[in-house]
């Protein structure tokens, strides 16, 4: 064992690390500046919504690719090609002249970042005993959970005092630094396989996995009855399910979901999808609540949701090695019963709820959040053998983001509807003033009360989502290490 770990490549994993959180960081660093880009290039919403759009379409059709690309290529390849390509695209969406090369370099950016999680990932297992992964999954962890967590806080910030364009200022350094220290320091530690690539399943697999991500992310702005939501969710559901059957019938497939025969596997993914549908809801829906209900700054909502992405990333490595010692199931069970009991406590906000009281319980529900993620998957990822490891991370990180996708839409649009049931249901039964000034100051509670009420009314949806994940968590088995 002793032999083992000191073979461990701590330094490459450091540039791997570092590398992974300012790509994740960047995911969601751009969300806050939105408005201050459509003013500058005059663009409508729907117009500039590629720019999430479009990252996450770019994600969706390499993230299924990975297991192939981690096979085929040497890993220092692979790292170096993608931050070359995160470089890139950050140097061009800093400088871009028009709306178009912004999304050009956002897209760029993407192709990237696509490839960093199942990189790493796939570094770890390998590198890692597996006695010891759950210590080194936990600080991944930290990087995966944190980084995004923290980018609307600091976007906040920079766009309150300077330009969006130093959004992509600030990155761009450290993105030079970690691609030069890649060339000259990193080193190969997984081996190769001459890998063929099946062009028509990477084709399904884009048209599939791009399509629904398409679908659902425009659904929220076009409507569920909009061609372009239901026809490219359609057709991605068409493409998908001749993927699903390409791979189970190829003796070589770009993902091979026989890896679900692996009963612990199989439940970790399910799982996964579950918390990952209830974990956005809070991230959606608090900042909607404190700006919308409360009239708090972005910035001062960024801040009131700090303290849980701090926590998140302060337990990971701890829940690493929590889950070394004891398993996942008890770590899941506890962190699992927070989260529910925090998730209803949102489901009961009203008008008069202090900041600090918000702060506090959105902070409980992401330690419990910390206690479930990685233990989970990693045992999930352990009982797999060491071959299958690339399409495994693959699988997880597109079902994360493909069910992140689906979850958001459709809890924003019970959102929407419960509000407009319940501003129909007071409208009839109020008593409107005649006086312009005072009717249009009732009108605007009753829009504020309906939303509180759809806020409130997905928030319980989000509780019953999560007890459904802790109700699953009964079944996992702790993998042996040996």
């Amino acid at each position: 064992m002793k032999d083992q770990q000191k073979r461990i490549p701590y330094g490459m994993i450091a540039i791997l690390f570092f590398g992974a959180f300012i790509a994740f960081l960047n995911n969601t660093l751009l969300n806050i500046a939105i408005p201050t880009i459509m003013e500058e290039f005059s663009v409508e919403i729907s117009t500039a919504q590629w720019l999430t759009t479009g990252f996450m379409l770019v994600n969706g059709i390499l993230i299924p690719a990975s297991a192939f690309f981690v096979q085929r290529f040497t890993n220092r390849a692979l790292f170096i090609s993608a931050m070359a390509f995160f470089t890139a695209g950050t140097a061009l969406a800093m400088v871009a002249p028009t709306f178009l090369l912004l999304v050009a370099g956002r897209m760029l950016q993407a192709a990237g970042s696509a490839l960093m999680m199942p990189l790493l990932m796939n570094i770890m297992l390998v590198t890692f005993p597996i006695e010891k992964r759950g210590s080194a999954m936990g600080v991944f962890g930290l990087v995966m959970i944190t980084a995004p967590a923290i980018g609307p806080t600091l976007s906040g910030w920079v766009i309150e005092h300077y330009s969006w364009r130093t959004l992509f200022g600030i990155v761009l350094p450290f993105a030079i630094f970690i691609l030069l220290v890649a060339i000259f320091k990193l080193k190969n530690v997984m081996e190769t396989k001459h890998v063929q690539l099946d062009i028509f399943s990477l084709m399904l697999s884009s048209i599939g996995f791009g399509g629904i991500l398409y679908g659902f992310s425009a659904a929220g702005e076009n409507g569920w009855t909009h061609w372009s939501v239901y026809g490219t969710i359609a057709i991605g559901s068409i493409a998908l399910t001749i993927f699903i059957i390409r791979q189970l019938r190829m003796t070589e497939p770009l993902l091979d979901l026989r890896i679900y025969r692996y009963p612990m596997f199989a439940l970790s993914s399910v799982i996964s999808v579950v918390i990952s549908v209830s974990m956005f809801s809070a991230m959606i829906l608090t900042p909607l609540y404190v700006q919308n209900i409360r009239g708090i700054s972005p910035f001062e909502s960024g801040i009131l949701m700090l303290p849980g992405a701090i926590i998140m990333g302060i337990m990971s490595p701890i829940t690493g090695k929590l889950f070394d010692k004891y398993g996942p199931k008890a770590l899941a069970l506890t962190g699992l019963t927070i989260t529910v009991l925090t998730t209803f406590l949102l489901s009961r906000l009203g008008f008069d709820d202090g900041y600090y009281y918000i702060m506090a319980v959105y902070t409980a529900r992401m330690f419990g959040m910390s206690m479930v993620m990685m233990p989970i998957m990693t045992n999930g990822l352990n009982q797999l053998p060491m071959e299958s490891n690339p399409h495994g991370t693959a699988i997880n990180n597109t079902l994360q983001q493909v069910s992140g996708a689906i979850g958001s839409a459709i809890l924003l649009t019970i959102t929407t509807k419960h509000t407009q049931t319940k501003m129909t249901e007071l409208q009839s039964t109020a008593m409107i003033p005649s006086d312009p000034t005072e009717a249009s100051q009732m009108m605007f509670q009753i829009a504020q009360e309906a939303t509180l009420s759809g806020i409130n009314h997905t928030f319980f949806l989000s509780t019953v989502i999560a007890a459904l994940a802790l109700l699953l968590t009964f079944f996992v088995k702790r993998v042996p290490t040996s």
